[in-house]
């Protein structure tokens, strides 16, 4: 079925430099399944469920691209402001995610995302302790492209988003 997902990019937003290590498709999975368990119960969690996945993520830029069927991604969105805290190790950091955009199509978030990456590298840089940290970001922008996708190109022949 052509564009019968939705890719929703978000951004891990966290004051704790330590909320980056647990960024993982597990926990995160976990997270966003719960935000949605509570906002809209088992009914809504059991829609969101099905197709629902991390598709990418890096946990440098706190950049995630999940994906959900498009007639759920109205719920998987609404409930992603209730996501407060990763959990790791019996550890809460809080965190929220910050919803950058919404895609038919792998590559329409992916050329969104290359736009964002510019923009965010100055700020990321100025933040850098080291030399080496400064390289792992600049390789990790670099190579920001969501390859994951190359995998299944059938979502990439889905349309672009036109509802």
């Amino acid at each position: 079925a052509a564009s019968s997902r939705r890719y929703v990019l978000c951004e891990v937003v966290s004051e704790d430099p330590r909320c980056r290590q647990c960024i993982e498709d597990r926990t995160l999975g976990l997270a966003v399944r719960d935000a949605i368990a509570r906002v809209h119960g088992d009914y809504g969690l059991a829609c969101c469920s099905i197709s629902f996945t991390v598709k990418y993520l890096n946990a440098y830029t706190g950049t995630v691209l999940l994906r959900c069927r498009k007639d759920s991604y109205r719920l998987l969105c609404s409930a992603l402001p209730f996501v407060r805290y990763l959990e790791s190790r019996a550890q809460r950091y809080p965190c929220f995610l910050n919803t950058l955009h919404v895609g038919g199509t792998i590559r329409t978030c992916q050329k969104f995302l290359i736009q964002y990456n510019r923009m965010q590298l100055l700020r990321l840089l100025q933040n850098c302790t080291n030399e080496e940290e400064r390289q792992c970001i600049q390789k990790s922008l670099l190579s920001c492209f969501l390859t994951e996708g190359q995998s299944q190109s059938r979502d990439e022949e889905e349309d672009d988003g036109t509802e």
